[in-house]
């Protein structure tokens, strides 16, 4: 998986916002801006409504916490080998999905409590 990640990065290429304008009013880019910028309103939604990433709906922010999240300490912990084997499994990130479960745990703890 390492190797993926290496190599992926070696095709990576970045642009500034003025490079990508440039590039744009050079004609280099594969966007068909004529088409996008001809587009009425109602095109545009409907072009958006059909997309199969988007989910269509509004987000739940039941959940949503205000604010910077609290500093993170760097520590060291022992961890059942096949818990952290499915946490790891989920891809990157898997260190704050555990951040957050133990979050979860904590906050249900305080919720029992008058």
């Amino acid at each position: 998986m390492r190797e993926h990640a290496i190599q992926r990065k070696r095709y990576t290429v970045r642009y500034t916002a003025e490079e990508l304008e440039t590039k744009r009013r050079r004609g280099e880019s594969r966007t068909d801006w004529a088409k996008f910028d001809a587009m009425i309103e109602e095109q545009l939604e409907a072009s958006i409504a059909a997309d199969p990433d988007d989910v269509h709906r509004e987000p739940d922010w039941t959940q949503a916490v205000r604010g910077l999240p609290p500093p993170k300490e760097h520590i060291n912990i022992r961890i059942d080998a096949d818990v952290l084997d499915w946490f790891r499994k989920t891809g990157k990130g898997y260190q704050t999905r555990i951040n957050n479960v133990l979050r979860a745990f904590v906050e249900s703890r305080k919720q029992e409590r008058p």
